[in-house]
């Protein structure tokens, strides 16, 4: 199932009103001119970066300099954040109201205290169920998103009513959606405020080939630390940041050899048939930030001709037959794990799957996931996959994240609830 295949909304105009927001920089992204700094390309010509989410991360800079307003007669501080394909955008003030389009983005702001300051996200009530499951371990953090615009394939006008400080969405895919021309990219970035993101690090997918020389791919964690130091909250992203490397770093000394590693597939249902999706495990982005760094052994090789995202049936299942089966979206409201159990199990089919034969069914968030899902996902798919290094993981039938005891833990739940509430 493709990513972008969501309803659109009417269209409409509105009234301008010009803001102070963007200092320099917003001129280039109509005619996607931007340099950007890319460290190489593929065969096709589209930028090409380190994948490697386990990586050091060079800490994001924020320029800061001091500027005077000489109508109010008051001195503030502007500071400028740069990432591709925008460039380099200058706040006044740290932004207040937060549009997001894609959940990663909003649970970015919740990770970094902000949750309670976005009010637009793309399917809100599937992202606060999804947020709601996550967070129930995170003592004193919650959100609810329920009553936020979705913002899938925005309208202009709601855009201008909304009249947000910060955009946290990729100008680059905003304008593949159909609605919006790259006039309109510049114009709400004068008249409201600007663009911050970038969806196409996501599967390293191609940007539209006006932004195609200005686009630039980051992990997961390198786009949230320029999310934190356009929300200046750098400190949060610091202290995130040093959990997730900690645990990579629990991960990577646990894993058993390769040749003792089970494989993998990784599928989302149709809930209308008995097809579903099946994606890499091992690809490129921030898709697959939470099992890349498992080690798993996709059951889907090169050879199957089966690239991320084709849908297939139980036949092509049973012939990749992995020995574990993980279910993107089990841990929300859509999706019911036992009767997903059950279905396979009487199938004739999908009854002979190894993974089913063995019961290693087993249920995870999603692969849009900002820093908070890539913790958890990464502890539970520890469990899962490799549960006599890691500890098992408790059987999944339904409701929040399940409760594991301190010496369960592989990363401090804890302290990442008191990072995000400012308990520290």
């Amino acid at each position: 199932m493709a990513d972008d295949q969501f309803p659109a909304e009417a269209d409409g105009d509105a009234g301008l009103t010009r803001r102070a927001w963007l200092a320099g920089g917003t001129a280039l992204l109509s005619g996607g001119l931007l340099a950007g700094c890319l460290s190489g390309e593929d065969e096709t010509g589209t930028p090409t970066r380190s994948d490697d989410e386990t990586d050091t991360l060079t800490e994001p800079e924020s320029t800061a300099e001091t500027t005077t307003d000489s109508t109010e007669a008051r001195t503030a501080e502007s500071y400028s954040v740069s990432m591709a394909p925008m460039g380099e955008v200058t706040f006044e003030e740290t932004p207040a109201d937060i549009f997001t389009i894609m959940s990663p983005y909003a649970e970015m702001a919740l990770a970094l205290g902000r949750g309670a300051d976005v009010n637009a996200v793309y399917a809100a009530e599937y992202t606060n169920s999804l947020m709601d499951a996550i967070t129930a371990p995170l003592e004193g953090v919650s959100v609810d998103w329920s009553d936020c615009y979705d913002s899938w394939n925005p309208s202009k006008e709601t855009v201008y009513d909304l009249d947000s400080d910060v955009h946290l969405a990729d100008p680059a895919h905003v304008v593949t959606m159909g609605k919006w021309e790259h006039a309109d990219i510049e114009e709400v970035a004068e008249g409201v405020a600007p663009w911050f993101g970038n969806k196409f690090s996501a599967e390293h997918g191609t940007p539209p080939e006006s932004y195609a020389d200005s686009y630039e791919y980051y992990t997961l964690w390198e786009t949230f630390g320029h999310v934190a130091a356009v929300l200046q909250e750098q400190e949060r992203y610091k202290a995130l940041r040093r959990e997730h490397e900690a645990l990579v770093s629990t991960i990577r000394e646990g894993l058993p050899p390769e040749s003792e590693r089970p494989t993998v597939t990784m599928v989302l249902p149709s809930t209308s048939d008995d097809t579903m999706w099946v994606y890499d495990v091992n690809g490129p982005g921030y898709h697959a930030a939470h099992s890349r760094p498992l080690g798993a052994v996709d059951a889907f090789t090169e050879n199957d001709g089966v690239g991320s995202g084709t849908q297939i049936d139980y036949e092509e299942l049973l012939a990749a037959d992995p020995d574990v089966l993980v279910i993107l979206g089990g841990i929300v409201d859509a999706h019911d794990m036992p009767a997903i159990r059950e279905t396979l199990a009487d199938d004739p089919v999908a009854s002979a799957v190894s993974a089913v034969q063995n019961d290693r069914i087993y249920a995870q968030a999603g692969r849009h996931q900002g820093p908070l899902l890539n913790l958890f996902q990464l502890e539970m798919g520890a469990k899962q996959l490799y549960p006599e290094h890691f500890g098992a993981w408790p059987r999944y039938e339904s409701g929040p994240y399940p409760d594991l005891s301190a010496d369960e833990q592989l990363f401090d739940h804890q302290r990442v609830a008191a990072t995000i509430t400012g308990d520290t």
